[in-house]
């Protein structure tokens, strides 16, 4: 073979390596951005990308687009490996035509997604892209949809993660979204199917684009992204740390990390954790980071619903998802935003065999009308038919209120709750004793009227007798409802041997194409 032909070869991989050239390079580090090959250099193990399809340039003949064509056209695509486990990944390049999407960007995404199907690997998409490529009209779109269908095939089947490096409008969104998890960098990323200047023209809101699809907005507001990042180097560290904690595929387990951990560490804070007053609040992260391998817990979707704490953790080095009322933010309550955000989180550990553990300390769902018009009835059953849906193992622990509707959500044992353990300060009962009192006795309390002292009274000794009654695990453990009353300084200790215990557990649903998910 000459040697024109190899020297051919090696121009060819620099220029297509260059994108759409240094001086879009240098406009891409000027706004503080990496290129689409920066990330993916991050991101992978040294050495391993593997690249697909980099002589790939588009087809187009409209608007003049036959004079310009690039190598690669606007997507590097590939696979490599992330602590040596194989992954396949998409980088988006917005220094070639904005990062647009043409029919060919298309099917270069297609065929990682397609191979990685094959294989049972994960999917990482790295997106900065101004959206449709204009100029190719209806093939764009259609591009769109190859992806999302594929999207829709993989869900359930190999992890998908997202990151969003800059920008993400239109019909670029819904890939996304149809992931499992997105993640946002602070300073130049947005999401929005329309663009302040359309909104704008439709309704005269004036907005920029921050205040539309910004990370902070997407994050706190909406839900849409579940991490955001003060750097896209810190972004793609979180992408390897999520990796970490999350099978290949749904066919098998989540990897095992070597612990140095004790599993029977005691951990006596937590004996005083609880506060006497019970309309107190604590911060239920504390106890999260003591029971946890190392004190570690990786929070998703932090700014989102705090009233409910999701993410993963390992428990003697099994990777496992936490669902965790919080006390300290509307009292832990249910509502609207904590019901999704708990749903969709039980219901990815659920595909991809990651056990759940559930700490529970919840005074019901959130009344009043905004609750009820958004559809709080539907958005709860959601979290109820997740976790009643789960097969993975589901070890309950209840440190302290348990109420109503809302103690039938948690994880309860009717819903499949594997092993259920409660603290001795948890009270598990329909309501709590002031709200009971005046349904029990709301009569003899309206006789007693005309003698406020009385009155009080009255109410503060029935509250007491409903209190001694109720507000205690035993009635519950009574019915086998609880299968252990266990010391708090004990709960590490307890909940590995639990998940040890039921690492061999197997349980199905009846055959049927799809469940009907509240939606």
């Amino acid at each position: 073979m000459s040697h024109e032909k190899i020297k051919e070869l090696i121009d060819l991989r620099a220029k297509a390596k260059l994108g759409g050239g240094e001086k879009r390079i240098e406009s891409q580090h000027k706004k503080g951005k990496l290129t689409a090959r920066e990330r993916i250099e991050l991101l992978l193990d040294e050495g391993s990308f593997e690249e697909f399809d980099m002589f790939v340039s588009h087809r187009s003949h409209d608007f003049g687009l036959e004079k310009e064509t690039y190598l690669g056209d606007g997507v590097v695509t590939g696979y490599g490996t992330v602590d040596g486990r194989l992954v396949y990944l998409f980088s988006q390049d917005f220094t070639v035509f904005g990062g647009s999407l043409s029919e060919t960007f298309s099917k270069k995404i297609c065929k990682v997604m397609d191979q990685a199907m094959k294989v049972g690997a994960p999917v990482i998409g790295l997106n900065d892209s101004g959206g449709a490529r204009i100029q190719e009209g209806v093939q764009s779109l259609a591009g769109y949809a190859e992806i999302f269908q594929r999207n829709i095939m993989a869900s359930g089947v190999i992890p998908q993660i997202s990151a969003v490096f800059g920008p993400c409008a239109g019909g670029a969104v819904y890939s996304p979204a149809l992931t499992d998890f997105i993640m946002m960098s602070k300073e130049n990323s947005y999401m929005f199917v329309t663009g302040p200047k359309v909104v704008k023209t439709v309704t005269n809101e004036v907005v920029s684009e921050d205040e539309l699809g910004g990370a902070m907005v997407h994050a706190s507001k909406s839900g849409v992204t579940h991490f955001v990042a003060d750097t896209e180097q810190e972004g793609i560290l979180l992408i390897r740390k999520l990796l970490s904690y999350i099978p290949q595929n749904n066919l098998e387990d989540p990897p095992l990390a070597p612990c140095i951990d004790p599993i029977d560490r005691l951990e006596e804070s937590l004996n005083d954790i609880i506060p006497d007053n019970p309309n107190k609040p604590y911060d239920v992260k504390d106890v999260i980071h003591s029971i946890v391998d190392n004190h570690e817990f990786m929070e998703v979707h932090r700014h989102y619903a705090p009233n409910l704490v999701v993410g993963f953790a390992r428990f003697n080095g099994t990777s496992v998802g936490i669902v965790a009322n919080q006390p300290k933010y509307l009292a832990g309550v249910l509502d609207i935003n904590a019901s999704r955000k708990g749903a969709r989180f039980v219901r990815f550990c659920d595909c991809f065999n990651i056990p759940l553990v559930t700490l529970v300390d919840v005074p019901g769902f959130l009344p009043g009308t905004a609750q009820e018009y958004g559809g709080i009835i539907i958005h709860g059953a959601k979290f109820l038919f997740a976790y009643g849906e789960a097969t993975v193992p589901k070890v309950t622990v209840t440190l302290r209120k348990s109420y109503g509707g809302a103690h039938d959500v948690m994880s309860c044992k009717q819903l499949r709750g594997d092993i259920n353990y409660a603290w001795p300060s948890a009270e598990i009962a329909v309501m709590g004793a002031s709200g009971a009192t005046s349904v029990l006795y709301g009569r003899q309390i309206k006789e007693l009227e005309n003698d406020p002292q009385e009155q009080a009274n009255f109410i503060a000794n029935k509250e007491q007798e409903y209190n001694d009654k109720f507000a205690n695990p035993y009635v519950a453990a009574k019915f086998g409802f609880i299968d252990d009353v266990i010391v708090p300084r004990n709960t590490r200790f307890r909940v590995i041997r639990a998940l040890q215990a039921l690492a061999t557990k197997k349980d199905t649903n009846p055959p049927k194409k799809h469940s009907n998910i509240p939606l």
